[in-house]
């Protein structure tokens, strides 16, 4: 097992009373037992170079070297002996098998199937061998298990655990040393595995569909770990594992670790999980949040698990089990691997048949490329909430295996024959090779098609206009002249953009040759984008005053957005990505791309970036009455809330600027993929705009493809089921998003309080539940009813969002759809306020005719008649 990280602090281990886990005891009872052992039809326990046969603490007998030596075919009988054993540690540890030439194992499998193979070393002091130095690899007929193999020095014993699909009756085990190096072994294990132990597929972290065929790898146990527990030895698991306490935690959250008596861990009755996958004794413990009862407590849970780096994928289980809560449905958190949502919003309590204490685990393959820093990265955290809750988050258990890749190896991209593999030793290297030949092909032929079309068209033009441009030259004119979109700037002469940028003052060698983060200045500066103005650093500097945190106008998952004020008074959003993380990059890549195709009035205009040394920073357009969101929830003292007709322009601009995205943007489209109330950014005039495109994803590039396939990405709430499940982007999504936005400016909350009731928790669900029984009038914004809103209006805005939140994609309507139906609605609107606005001024003018009457009869009566009759006569007069 390799180490981990220093452990962060923890608090004291916390046992939790059973009366408190909702009498799981009377509930245990009902459980049908699980099975709670495994009797391995093939069971080759060798312990090499020993006397006699050693019996372990586990009830396990290793057999003596005599006793196994017909499994071994060797030209030398070296056995060597520690010169100093140590009693802390197995009798396993204390003799050895060398190997100064190629040797191998042979056993017969009598049933073929899943195996553990389990080789032991410990490299302790001999007068003959220095087993520190020995060099050697070990492989079996189809896989490479260890490759140039050393143990290190005798610090601790090292195991190396592997599980293999057996196909054969034979199964062989070569040891070969490296040249003028020898091989050494303490002990073997050749042992049957139950074969549901691990399943045929899995979910993919990175790609679109499952990981499917994991039978037709071998692999390596990387860790295995208790997660909030002690250690749990062999003797205490089913099939003679070991779970090492937990060493990966991250630093400096602290945790709290929590525990209940392992008999009143269940099983389900369906037999998904048993004993088999992981003792009681890992569910009954668990790491949790420090202080969960305290509100707004949203700090994550990491762990950094050492891998085996890229080249391979990963199996990575986790094991859960809800032994904090109190009642169910109380407890729900997100999951993350390598900073990739794996899953959303998990609560136990449905996933267990509505048991608490009850064993549930999940799968996931994560592929290589995606590893942070060489490691696996685990994160729990509960679900990012706008209003206080009593959050929390759980992990029961941890393992982590090593997949072999493409050339049949667990150690490097050599196969068994020494075959090298290079790029392709990756489990899912060839299939990317290949995608990424076939996109270069197409897009060779499309640039040679593009090429000829523009050619043509040159040679089409008047003889003296050739002679004035080559082609070469207007070649040139056209591409930077149409890099952008009609409208966004109105010069694009190269040397209008050549006046644009920086110039190289004070010893600085100018914008591109400056070292940047992410890679991108000089692509910026040759590309011809339409990324507008390229900032320096100091420029930004002094507009933000040096980035003062009193400017900081919003923060995002990219960094925070400072108030910038440029030496004309022009104000400006500066988005800053974090210098001391390398989180950000490809989102500040897809938000150049994007926005310098983009241009339209319901969009945040991109004025310019900056790229230099480790800073990555956006400028934007500055937009002074900030997000929706603001305006919705919870109100400032400074905001007075929107009335209806208001909202529903601010969400006709928003569909407008979607719909633009969706249609026109581009040949296929682009698809949002964050749309949300802190997305849509209000100007002065409460113009509703578009922001934050780092998500955003080109639309299918044929009318044959209905989506893309992508992992998922978006905000909780929000998130299209559809996508979820499928991992199929459609701008579908975008519009169960726009839905989402609909009802959250409707009902003025979250689109998820945990803390509510269950069926309120969702605001989508909720809201649809209330239209579909005509209770709209319990959801709706309080502010609207004192400030009006049309019934008519009310019910094509709600029937509009309810289409958006189809579950179906394809039962959904487009953009253009929705924005004709909220400008109906308005219409609705105005039409309503017009009819009452017409109802008060005709009772105004009848009132004022009646007073007008009432003073002429009284003029003429007056100039008539005594005192005596004016009264009757203004009696008439009315």
């Amino acid at each position: 097992m390799a180490g981990g990280q220093t452990q962060g602090p923890r608090a004291p281990i916390f046992f939790l009373p059973i009366p408190l886990l909702f009498p799981l005891l009377a509930l245990s009872v009902t459980v049908s037992p699980s099975p709670a052992s495994f009797t391995p039809p093939d069971s080759y326990l060798l312990d090499c170079g020993a006397p006699k046969s050693v019996k372990l603490a586990d009830g396990r007998t290793f057999r003596s070297e005599p006793q196994s030596s017909s499994f071994l075919s060797t030209d030398e009988d070296i056995r060597l002996s520690s010169s100093s054993p140590t009693t802390s540690l197995s009798p396993l540890y204390e003799t050895a098998r060398v190997f100064s030439s190629t040797s191998t194992y042979s056993f017969f499998i009598s049933k073929l199937g899943l195996h553990w193979v389990r080789l032991h070393f410990f490299p302790f002091p001999s007068t003959s061998y220095n087993l520190s130095s020995a060099v050697f690899s070990v492989n079996t007929e189809d896989y490479v298990l260890l490759r140039d193999f050393s143990a290190p020095s005798p610090v601790s014993p090292v195991l190396k655990e592997y599980l293999i699909n057996v196909d054969n009756e034979r199964f062989y085990l070569t040891f070969e040393p490296k040249d003028a190096s020898f091989a050494f072994l303490n002990a073997v294990e050749v042992v049957s595995a139950p074969d549901t132990l691990i399943p045929t597929a899995a979910d993919s972290i990175s790609e679109r569909n499952q990981f499917s065929g994991l039978n037709n790898y071998a692999l390596q146990v990387m860790s295995r770990v208790n997660v909030g527990g002690p250690v749990i030895p062999s003797e205490n698991d089913t099939l003679a594992r070991n779970w090492l306490p937990d060493s990966f935690l991250k630093p400096p959250e602290p945790v709290v670790e929590v525990a209940v008596a392992p008999g009143s861990v269940k099983y389900p009755e369906d037999g998904s999980v048993t004993p088999l996958i992981a003792p009681r004794s890992v569910y009954a413990t668990a790491d949790s949040m420090t202080n969960a009862n305290v509100s707004g407590q949203m700090f994550n849970i990491t762990w950094e698990i050492p891998a085996g780096g890229a080249g391979h994928s990963y199996l990575v289980r986790l094991h859960f089990c809800d032994i904090v809560s109190k009642s169910l449905n109380t407890l729900y958190f997100n999951v993350f691997i390598n900073r990739m949502l794996a899953i959303p919003n998990l609560d136990l309590s449905s996933l267990t048949g509505g048991k608490l204490a009850m064993a549930y685990y999940k799968d996931f393959i994560v592929d290589g490329d995606t590893l942070v820093s060489g490691n696996i990265s685990l994160q729990i955290s509960p679900p990012v909430l706008n209003d206080p809750g009593q959050p929390n988050a759980i992990l029961n258990g941890i393992e982590v295996m090593k997949l072999s890749n493409n050339a049949g190896s667990l150690d490097g991209p050599y196969s068994v024959d020494g075959s090298y593999h290079g790029d392709e030793a990756s489990g899912l290297g060839k299939k990317k090779v290949a995608v990424a030949a076939v996109f270069g092909l197409v897009m060779c032929v499309a640039a040679l098609a593009v090429l000829v079309v523009m050619f043509m068209r040159w040679r089409r033009q008047p003889d003296d206009w050739k002679k004035r441009h080559n082609f070469s030259s207007w070649l040139l004119l056209r591409h930077v002249g149409h890099c952008g979109r009609p409208g966004f700037m109105t010069k694009w002469s190269w040397s209008y953009w050549k006046e644009s940028w920086p110039s190289t003052k004070k010893g600085q060698t100018g914008f591109g040759s400056q070292k940047s983060k992410s890679g991108y200045s000089t692509y910026l500066a040759s590309s011809g984008l339409g990324v507008g103005r390229f900032f320096t650093f100091a420029e930004l500097q002094q507009a933000t005053s040096n980035f003062d945190e009193k400017n900081v106008i919003g923060v995002g998952g990219f960094g925070k957005v400072y108030l910038g004020v440029l030496d004309d008074g022009v104000k400006l959003a500066v988005k800053r990505g974090n210098p001391s993380s390398d989180q950000g990059v490809n989102e500040f890549h897809t938000e150049i791309e994007m926005l310098s195709k983009l241009r339209h009035r319901h969009l945040v205009s991109l004025i310019g970036c900056c790229d230099e040394n480790k800073e990555m920073i956006l400028v934007y357009e500055f937009m002074s009455n900030g997000p929706l969101r603001d305006h919705l929830y919870p109100f400032s003292p400074t905001l007075a809330p929107l009335s209806w007709k208001q909202r529903l322009e601010i969400c006709i601009g928003a569909a407008r600027g979607l719909h633009y995205l969706h249609t026109g943007a581009a040949q296929q489209g682009i698809i949002h993929r964050d749309v949300k109330t802190t997305n849509i950014l209000l100007d002065e005039n409460f113009v509703a705009k578009m922001a934050d495109f780092g998500l955003s994803k080109a639309g299918p590039s044929s009318l044959d493809q209905t989506h893309v396939s992508t992992a998922v990405k978006g905000s909780f709430g929000y998130l299209d089921p559809e996508y979820f499940r499928r991992q199929q982007l459609t701008d579908k999504s975008d519009v169960y998003s726009f839905g989402v936005v609909m009802f959250e400016v409707l009902c003025a909350r979250p689109a998820i309080i945990p803390a509510l009731p269950r069926d309120q928790v969702n605001l989508a669900e909720w809201a649809m539940q209330c239209h579909r029984k005509g209770q709209m009038e319990k959801i709706i914004d309080p502010h609207l009813q004192v400030s009006g809103i049309a019934p008519a209006s009310l019910k094509k805005f709600a029937e509009a969002a309810e289409k958006c939140l189809a579950d179906a994609g394809v039962d959904r309507p487009t953009m253009g759809d929705v924005l004709w139906n909220l400008e109906y609605s308005l219409q609705l609107q105005e039409a309503w306020m017009g009819q009452a606005k017409e109802d008060e001024d005709n009772i105004q003018v009848r009132q004022l005719d009646s007073e007008r009457v009432a003073e002429k009869d009284f003029e003429d009566i007056g100039t008539t008649a005594d005192s005596s009759i004016v009264a009757p006569a203004l009696f008439r007069g009315r």
